[in-house]
């Protein structure tokens, strides 16, 4: 039986777009559940400005609580060299650095142009111990909300820009508005799978749901070879510097989608699907996902 595992994005990619302050016991007790549930790959949060985004002000309150799961893997997203010292400080398990393939979204999403943004990637892994993990997300790697269409050739430059730093790395390859299709990402994840991965190079796909297309284009990474996927229970989500990018692809729909593939996550769906409850409650969260609004019985993982 095949295995994927899915990354959980909804503490940090779904509650930073929520305006309303989430109790920082909330984000805690959701977390744990999520934890409960069987997610192995948790992204608990970030270190940005709290000015910029405070709903993000308690991360380290929340990676206290949380502590360090056996058998799990807890990261936080930093956007710039600052927030990956501060988490450097805060003995995450793995770092979730962000750089947009788009210059005019990057200078959107992090107030720093993309030469910027390398710059600080190589600061991080300068101050980084050794067994240190580093994911480096790719922000709009199909499409951005100011320049249109990305070019493949200049996500691969990213890649090998990246990996001039550092041999060893895990890259999200981002459909950051959601506007990506099947064809499109069948075609890039297998290029980048097939030109650069290796027992050190990994890719995961990272997408949204905003016209509908999240698990088909899931399943095309799949079909591509891409066996790390990032997701967000109840579909939360939503760009705060990407207009008109809702919800992430809804974690329930990705379990549900793969067991009765046969393609096992690890993931209790009954468990999961009483987190995306909560979730979905969260004042000013934007929600998404087919599943969770299905008759409980009609909800079968094969």
């Amino acid at each position: 039986m095949s295995v994927v595992e899915i990354v959980e994005v909804g503490p940090r990619d779904g509650f930073q777009a929520v305006v309303p302050i989430i109790p920082t016991a909330d984000k805690i007790a959701l977390c744990q559940g999520l934890l409960s549930a069987g997610v192995t790959r948790l992204e608990a949060g970030a270190f940005v400005s709290p000015k910029a985004i405070p709903q993000m002000s308690d991360v380290r309150q929340v990676l206290d609580a949380i502590g360090k799961p056996a058998g799990r893997r807890v990261s936080v997203l930093a956007p710039n060299a600052k927030g990956g010292l501060l988490a450097l400080e805060a003995g995450v398990d793995e770092i979730v650095f962000v750089i947009s393939v788009s210059e005019a979204h990057n200078r959107s999403n992090v107030a720093r142009g993309t030469e910027e943004s390398f710059a600080d990637l190589a600061v991080l892994l300068r101050a980084a111990p050794r067994a240190f993990r580093l994911r480096l997300n790719l922000a709009t790697c199909f499409d951005c909300p100011f320049e249109g269409r990305v070019d493949e050739d200049r996500v691969c430059g990213f890649v090998e820009q990246a990996l001039a730093l550092t041999p060893a790395l895990e890259f999200g390859v981002c459909d950051t508005t959601g506007r990506a299709f099947p064809d499109h990402v069948r075609r890039l994840m297998g290029r980048l799978r097939g030109q650069y991965g290796s027992e050190e190079i990994g890719f995961a796909f990272h997408g949204h749901d905003t016209y509908g297309l999240g698990i088909a284009n899931a399943l095309a990474a799949y079909d591509a070879g891409i066996r790390v996927f990032d997701a967000a229970t109840g579909g939360l989500g939503g760009c705060p510097f990407a207009p008109g990018a809702t919800g992430n692809t809804a974690t329930e729909d990705l379990v549900f989608t793969f067991a009765n593939m046969g393609v096992r996550t690890g993931i209790d769906l009954d468990r999961l699907l009483a987190v995306a409850d909560r979730a979905v409650a969260i004042p000013g969260a934007c929600v998404g996902g087919h599943v969770r609004a299905l008759p409980r019985h009609r909800v079968v993982a094969a």
